[in-house]
């Protein structure tokens, strides 16, 4: 009879995952190794204090760059109580023969302090064990490899504890410290000593210093060193939304940190749209490989402004209402007739009410013409089926011709030559030909610097509206629009370019999405006669990032934010890249440590 004869599949080595997960290479000498590119060393403590506060363990296990290891062996009680018996009757015995004070000061208190572990453990039950601490800091470079033993020795010696490195045992000490290894014996011998489980597990070594989302991608660090992880479309508790806004002074680092936070969310996936005024994204753009738009006119930079798009509607039970029942309805063309409104005030603000309802009316009869009416669903219509400010024009001049009032006729031609046939036809004359589908879009409005107010903000009114159609196109993609100098934005005779403003900031939270509002002080968006409007889009967001300023905004950021004494001078030392971060009632001292890596995408405009 033949015997069966079993086989052991043999697994495959997976040469990539051990490379993954091994180092390049160990080297240990005697009060240091090295770990790959890393250098290490490995440090015991052999002696802690007397007494503990609260959480010490914790101060040990944050200190930045290090690896920290911890062990606690119960030991049996019965055999303990009966040595530190007999310790305390020879510390009482030393007490009484002593002859110089310090012999004496030092064995009373050895002897009160065995007295008292005895009746925490012989009372109240108390389990003791065997307590072992390794710190081992770890660097790249020679220099911040120093510079990291430094801050762990420093660290220890406030704690009152003695640290020293293991000389001639760092392979050992290592392994001992290493999850892939059992205790070593030999170190354990010299690293243990005897504390009572209260004080290991009243230390806290599992608490974190930072603040971490669990999710998310690394913001900046806190001032013990710990990291600030963040996710910004956590949803729960205080935090309703993903809007942020970033304030602060020119040369404080906002720029720089802006960027850090769009490439994160870029890697992350999520679709990024900048409106740049100032020309600072565009190398970051390229070495991204989005598009970047020059968002002045042109045959790839133009948005019509009468091509009907979605509206960011008002909440059920806002109080400041941008849109209102006029007797249209609330569909598409009467919410964009509102836009338009808003438009016009921007671009002409010598409009009078006759002029404004004149044009109105016009517009109402263009969009007829053109098939368009309360009913029609937009979202079928292409580019080119909408009208542009040539044939509102024509159509205003036939009106002059021969109505009876055709001089409210001739006055608007003479006021719209300029966007129909004029200079500023090339910012707005045409069909849109603005399209992008890529993952980080850059719509420069640099070259409107030279031009005045009015078409700024026109223009950005513009973008605006375009953007929040890109952002509400998809309720499954993530889309973060960035407004960067939003103090553009403002009209103190127009508030409505605001209120537009606020209602894409709340009603982004319902599609996905994420408006960022960059600005140099709060002071412009606080004006008496806008406040009610530009508070909002400072109280809305649940990040905030302030950085350094001082005078009249501080106190303005002090009294809207509520500012403690300790965070107002946060702001005014207007450190370059520190920052008082707010998320959600959390607040932080965080400092922007970028990688060089991001450093390299951003380029020079702004960001270094």
């Amino acid at each position: 009879m033949k015997r069966k004869v079993q086989t052991e599949e043999q697994i495959p080595v997976n040469h990539a995952l051990l490379n993954v997960v091994t180092p390049m290479g160990l080297e240990f000498q005697k009060n240091r190794l090295s770990i790959g590119e890393n250098m290490g060393k490995v440090y015991g403590i052999i002696q802690y204090p007397q007494k503990v506060d609260v959480e010490w363990l914790s101060k040990l296990t944050n200190i930045p760059s290090t690896f920290v290891s911890i062990g606690f062996q119960p030991v049996d009680n019965g055999a303990l109580i009966n040595a530190i018996s007999r310790s305390v009757v020879q510390q009482r015995g030393i007490v009484e023969g002593a002859k110089d004070p310090l012999s004496r000061q030092r064995a009373e208190k050895a002897a009160e302090d065995g007295e008292k572990i005895i009746r925490q453990i012989d009372r109240e039950g108390e389990t003791v064990g065997l307590m072992s601490v390794e710190v081992m800091p770890v660097a790249r470079e020679e220099k911040e490899f120093k510079k990291t033993c430094r801050r762990a020795e420093s660290t220890v010696s406030v704690m009152k504890c003695k640290m020293r490195a293991i000389p001639n045992l760092q392979k050992e000490a290592f392994m001992h410290l290493s999850p892939m290894f059992p205790n070593h014996g030999k170190i354990e011998s010299i690293l243990q000593r005897v504390v009572p489980f209260s004080t290991f597990v009243g230390g806290f070594p599992f608490a974190s210093s930072g603040f971490n989302d669990g999710e998310g991608y690394y913001l900046a660090k806190d001032t013990n060193g710990g990291l600030v992880i963040v996710y910004i479309w956590k949803r729960g508790g205080d935090r309703t939304n993903s809007n942020f806004c970033v304030m602060g002074n020119s040369g404080v680092g906002k720029s720089t940190a802006i960027k850090h936070i769009l490439m994160s969310e870029y890697m992350k996936g999520t679709r990024i749209i900048v409106v740049d005024p100032e020309s600072e994204y565009k190398d970051l753009c390229k070495n991204l490989n989005g598009d970047w738009i020059n968002a002045v006119g042109g045959s790839h930079g133009r948005i019509n402004p009468l091509q009907v798009r979605p509206s960011p509607r008002d909440e059920e039970n806002e109080a400041d209402r941008l849109y209102r029942d006029e007797g249209y309805g609330m569909n598409d063309l009467a919410l964009h007739m509102k836009n338009l409104e808003i438009f016009f005030s921007l671009y002409i603000p010598s409009l009078t009410d006759m002029q404004k309802a004149v044009l109105k009316k016009c517009l109402i009869e263009l969009y007829a013409q053109f098939h368009i009416t309360w009913d029609t669903d937009i979202t079928t219509l292409k580019p080119t089926d909408f009208p542009i400010f040539s044939d509102l024009y024509q159509l205003i001049q036939k009106k002059a011709e021969g109505a009876w009032d055709s001089q409210v006729y001739k006055d608007l031609a003479m006021l719209l030559y300029d966007i129909a046939e004029g200079a500023d036809s090339f910012i707005w004359n045409g069909y849109t030909t603005v399209s992008s589908d890529s993952r980080f879009t850059v719509m420069d409005t640099h070259a409107l610097q030279e031009t005045g107010d009015n078409i700024k903000r026109t223009q950005y009114f513009n973008i605006l509206t375009y953007n929040w159609e890109q952002m509400s196109r998809d309720r499954n993609e993530r889309v973060m629009l960035v407004c960067d100098e939003a103090y553009l934005m403002i009209d103190q005779k127009v508030p409505q370019s605001l209120v537009y403003l606020r209602n894409v900031m709340k009603r982004a939270r319902k599609y996905e999405s994420a408006l960022g509002i960059i600005s140099h002080s709060l002071v412009d968006f606080l004006h008496e006669s806008i406040k009610q409007y530009g508070q909002a889009l400072l109280d809305i967001p649940c990040y905030k990032i302030l950085m350094g300023t001082d005078g009249k905004n501080l106190k303005e950021t002090a009294d809207l934010y509520d500012l403690t004494e300790a965070e107002q001078e946060l702001l005014l030392a207007r450190k370059r890249g520190h920052a008082l971060f707010m998320a959600g009632a959390k607040r932080l001292h965080i400092q922007f440590d970028i990688p060089a890596y991001k450093l390299q995408y951003m380029g020079n405009a702004g960001g270094r």
